[in-house]
């Protein structure tokens, strides 16, 4: 099985500057990014490292996975974002989920056995937001199958056949619960499994609570009416 592994970038030197030493470069057939309009340096340290640096055409983190899944020359592709947030070593559990034969596979903050940055918390808005997200998301499109608590988590992998079934939407921000939603629409096989979160050692998120929020409610409102 040859697995592509991107990463997705958007002025994260400091970020890859932890987390690219640390990935498990052998077990991919390749590596490789897709940038979003980095400013910062992080082009040059990634190409610095071996690692080829491809430009999305368009805006949106759609297109950046869009742009992902067209680069890779595997059967199945890998994203991971390089922020400090997520241990690179966990990536080496995505394999055996894809030779059982599962087709979405998803690194999950959610379940059992799991951490989110919020745990340490009293109040876990994001944490709680994202279960609901995930239960709607079961309770309105699932019929079959495992349903999927972690429907915002970007690190996941998918086979190459199963995204183009998907017809991904290529502008917005919906693309992680969009590929839950269209998983159980096309009774595409999904898998979990438990990785450690926590807080980002720089900078700030991309993707604020409540602006993120309503693009992600238009977008639940275009899949309720979406004939397939």
């Amino acid at each position: 099985m040859k697995i592509s592994l991107c990463l997705l970038v958007w002025n994260e030197l400091e970020g890859c500057k932890i987390d690219v030493p640390n990935l498990p470069a052998g077990e991919f057939h390749e590596i490789y990014a897709v940038d979003g309009g980095s400013s910062d340096g992080t082009i040059e340290y990634l190409e610095s490292q071996g690692i080829p640096v491809y430009q999305q055409p368009k805006k949106g983190l759609n297109n950046g996975y869009l742009h992902a899944h067209k680069k890779a020359t595997g059967e199945v592709v890998i994203v991971f974002f390089p922020k400090g947030t997520i241990p690179p070593k966990d990536l080496l559990k995505f394999r055996e989920y894809f030779k059982k034969g599962y087709e979405l596979v998803i690194a999950s903050r959610q379940i059992q056995g799991s951490q989110n940055e919020e745990d340490g918390k009293i109040v876990r808005f994001r944490k709680w937001a994202v279960f609901g997200l995930a239960a709607f998301s079961a309770l309105i499109w699932k019929r079959e199958g495992y349903w999927v608590r972690d429907v915002l988590h970007g690190v996941k992998g998918w086979t190459k056949t199963s995204f183009d079934k998907m017809a991904i939407l290529e502008h917005g921000l919906s693309i992680d619960i969009e590929m839950v939603i269209r998983s159980y629409k096309l009774k595409i096989p999904r898998a979990e499994f438990p990785t450690t979160e926590v807080a980002r050692p720089h900078g700030k998120t991309n993707f604020t609570v409540w602006p993120t929020g309503k693009k992600l409610i238009s977008y639940l409102w275009f899949e309720l009416w979406r004939k397939n």
